[in-house]
């Protein structure tokens, strides 16, 4: 699993990019590429969305705006704190209804709330900046906190967890595949070691520890040079790629036909997977391109609306710098035979 050099640089992580900027009401943060994901799904009185990323509630105020009035909106998160913001925000609407819980399960979570089917739905991936301003979470090193990453710090195992018991080529695979770092079997071996003098616990001991193996001339200009390496840590501790590939069938399966669905990355390793999930499922045939006939029983479910991935305008970089790694597409379900 490799990422293009280019991407890497642009990617929307941790300290180098937070979704989302300050909404003009203060509630919450206003999302990235909300103008274009609104115009894309096209919501309407009387529908039913499903917000999979509640985060501060910037996309579920958006699209309750415009479901209003008769609609209804369903919101998940795992991280319950954002959940109890979410309805101590929302709590006097009945049009909103927020659960807590991974977007890998939406579907039985969405039919747990009584829906069989959904109009819309919409994946704002990444985390927020609530999250990455609180020295307790562990996603930032700006801070000096515990390593813990978790997005549900109730339940899972913490950063600090695989950074003190993984062997040096498992610590390698993960920083590589996950954070494209040119340097993770220098950083691996490094934290073997430096973890037998003491255990690594803490943001600042492990951005500390990257920043003495990377060479200063290979720093990159616009991230930080432990950014990769968090990136890497996050996603391993989320199991964020497995619960998106979940997440977006339990997606394509609940959307009514004509329903849309709309997901928004921030970094390559999410976007490649919503690109390939995507196309997979509008495609009639996966048949392997040399075999001359079609002997798969697969049969398009999407059909997509963005051949080319939508991308923040200038507009949004001049007030909002770190957007520039936002990738948005969008794609509608097609109607079933019979």
């Amino acid at each position: 699993m490799t990422i293009p050099l280019s991407l890497v640089a642009d990617m929307g992580t941790l300290d180098d990019a937070t979704p989302g900027v300050p909404s003009p009401d203060g509630a919450g943060h206003r999302p990235v590429l909300l103008t274009p994901l609104i115009e894309s799904l096209q919501p309407r009185p009387g529908q039913i969305a499903v917000d999979a990323t509640f985060g501060t509630g910037g996309v579920t105020a958006a699209l309750l705006e415009r479901v209003s009035p008769g609609g209804r909106v369903i919101a998940i998160d795992r991280d319950q704190s954002a959940v109890d913001a979410g309805r101590a925000r929302f709590g006097a609407d009945g049009a909103v209804e927020i659960a807590q819980g991974d977007f890998a399960d939406l579907e039985a979570i969405v039919h747990a709330l009584g829906v069989t089917a959904a109009d819309l739905v919409v994946f704002d991936l990444g985390i927020s900046s609530v999250q990455l301003d609180d020295p307790a979470r562990g996603f930032s090193f700006r801070f000096d906190g515990p390593l813990d990453m978790r997005m549900d710090p109730r339940s899972g195992t913490t950063a600090a967890h695989l950074v003190d018991s993984l062997t040096a080529d498992e610590l390698t695979s993960l920083i590589r595949d996950y954070g494209d770092e040119r340097f993770a079997r220098s950083i691996a071996s490094r934290i073997v070691r430096a973890r037998e003098r003491s255990p690594i616990t803490t943001t600042t001991q492990l951005r500390e520890l990257v920043e003495q193996v990377v060479p200063r001339r290979f720093w990159p200009k616009r991230i930080h040079p432990a950014t990769r390496t968090f990136q890497a840590l996050r996603i391993a501790v989320n199991h964020e790629l497995e619960s998106l590939e979940r997440g977006l069938q339990a997606a394509i399966s609940i959307l009514r036909p004509g329903g849309r669905l709309g997901v928004i990355s921030f970094h390559s390793l999410e976007d490649t997977l919503v690109k390939n999930a995507l196309h997979v499922a509008a495609q009639n045939c996966v048949c392997p391109p040399q075999q001359p006939h079609c002997t798969c029983v697969h049969r398009a479910t999407l059909f997509l609306l963005t051949r080319k991935v939508i991308r923040p305008d200038s507009a949004e970089l001049a007030t909002n710098p770190r957007s520039r790694s936002a990738r948005l597409r969008v794609a509608e379900k097609l109607a079933t035979d019979g």
